[in-house]
């Protein structure tokens, strides 16, 4: 076929301009044309600019216009779990919810992402089942040191390691000494290890979880276990001058040793949840272990200091944790139930909604779930919409609100702490490389990558 792309007054058939005047650029939001050829984001153009000729012109109107949401925290577990969720529902969800590229968590699919061999068989069952781009964490657990800069090399983005029981038997937690010989082994090849810090002695020594009670749950992950646990991980980062990312931060008595960390130089970032910025555990009811995750929600003062560590920059980004489970293991006892948030769907009207109220702008929105979760994981084609960047967007109606109905959403157990809650911003469309994977109400046939770390990153 002929390449027309700047030929004269022609175009390539795949040029395309979409327009809105609320365009979210890292310069700002906008009124403004974004110009795409061949799957990539080619200009960022004033709003009445005109196409050229023959090219595809979409005007959104007042719908906001966002780069695809990059969420780096997502348990597909697929192959072995499937039961649970699979790359087939938990793309789709994530389509559905704006979501353009995630990374997979190497624990609770069997066999867990610890190898190059187990890779390979991750990357095998996730082929032509991703509706969106799909990437993968390596693990990093006892006994594997040998296997990390293999992974590093087969492509995965980083390395996951839980300081306290993971839950799942194949992905044991590492102790104080395996810490730092897998965290050297990292820092030699300039990787990231990402961390799940809860210290296992606090842990011991709290109340153990059980009953219907959120309060008693929440006895059982205490405050201190996080800090602890975050407090020695800062230590060896700056002693072996590694860099680590502190997962799924929930405790806020933490975020002045974060800061001064980060003031001193150590090489760290930190991400929070929506279910952390949204629900609090006063109104938790007894029994709704839907809303069971480790570590726990907590208070709704603790939220207030985590939306002031997002907006002082000490928490850089919000991903979902999406960790879905079966009915039959959210049994009405806390300390028996699968702990773990379906919200993959749901995660950008969540904290929009918050956010908004806060005062926040879709700007910061953006800033915490594309730009910087993308940066994290050094997918430099991703999280923006600038030149060069792939042509993955969110369409969004940030003043539409909608009522949570489990039954409408994608992923594969209609589960969620979301349900019967009503959010601003409604998702219209999703775009994938300049093809609308998601119209609002249909999803498109998978057309996602599978991605690599990029060389050197």
């Amino acid at each position: 076929m002929e390449d027309t792309r700047r030929g004269g007054d022609r175009v390539s058939e795949r040029e395309l301009v979409l327009r809105s005047t609320r365009v979210v650029t890292p310069q700002g939001t906008r009124a403004a044309s974004v110009s795409v050829q061949d799957g990539t984001i080619a200009a960022v153009l004033p709003y009445d600019a005109p196409a050229l000729a023959g090219a595809r012109v979409v005007d959104f109107g007042d719908d906001a216009l966002l780069p695809g949401l990059v969420d780096t925290h997502v348990h597909v577990n697929d192959p072995g779990r499937t039961e649970w969720e699979g790359f087939w529902t938990a793309t789709r969800a994530a389509a559905a919810g704006g979501i353009t590229t995630l990374v997979d968590m190497p624990l609770n699919s069997l066999p867990p992402t610890t190898t190059t061999a187990h890779l390979d068989t991750k990357r095998a069952v996730a082929r032509g089942k991703a509706h969106v781009d799909v990437g993968f964490w390596g693990g990093a657990i006892p006994g594997n040191v040998k296997d990390l800069r293999p992974l590093h090399d087969a492509g995965v983005f980083g390395f996951k390691c839980f300081l306290s029981p993971s839950g799942v038997d194949e992905f044991p937690a590492v102790d104080q000494e395996q810490l730092a010989a897998a965290l050297g082994e990292i820092a030699g090849f300039g990787g990231l290890l990402i961390v799940h810090a809860e210290d296992p002695g606090h842990l011991d020594a709290a109340p153990v979880p059980h009953g219907p009670k959120y309060a008693d749950f929440l006895a059982s992950r205490p405050r201190i276990s996080e800090n602890a646990a975050i407090a020695g991980l800062i230590a060896l980062a700056a002693r072996l001058r590694a860099r680590v990312h502190v997962l799924h931060l929930s405790s806020a008595d933490a975020l002045p040793l974060i800061a001064a960390a980060k003031r001193e130089g150590v090489r760290l970032t930190v991400e929070t949840c929506p279910h952390f910025l949204t629900l609090a555990a006063e109104e938790i009811p007894d029994g709704a272990t839907e809303f069971k995750c480790c570590p726990p929600i907590r208070e709704a003062g603790n939220q207030d200091a985590l939306w002031a560590g997002l907006a002082d920059g000490t928490i850089d980004c919000i991903v979902s944790d999406h960790s879905p489970s079966t009915a039959d293991l959210k049994t009405a006892d806390f300390g028996a139930a699968w702990g773990g948030i379906s919200s993959l769907q749901l995660g950008l009207p969540a904290i929009w909604t918050a956010a908004r109220a806060r005062g926040h702008r879709l700007d910061d929105v953006v800033r915490w779930m594309a730009t910087a979760p993308a940066a994290l994981a050094g997918l430099d084609r991703k999280g923006a919409i600038e030149p060069g960047r792939d042509a993955d967007f969110a369409v969004l109606a940030p003043e539409e609100t909608f009522t949570v109905d489990p039954q409408a959403l994608q992923h594969r157990n209609k589960i969620t702490a979301y349900a019967g809650k009503t959010l601003h911003g409604v998702v219209r469309s999703t775009w994938l490389r300049g093809r609308q994977i998601n119209d609002g109400t249909t999803l498109t046939e998978p057309t996602g990558e599978l991605l690599q770390r990029p060389h050197g990153g």
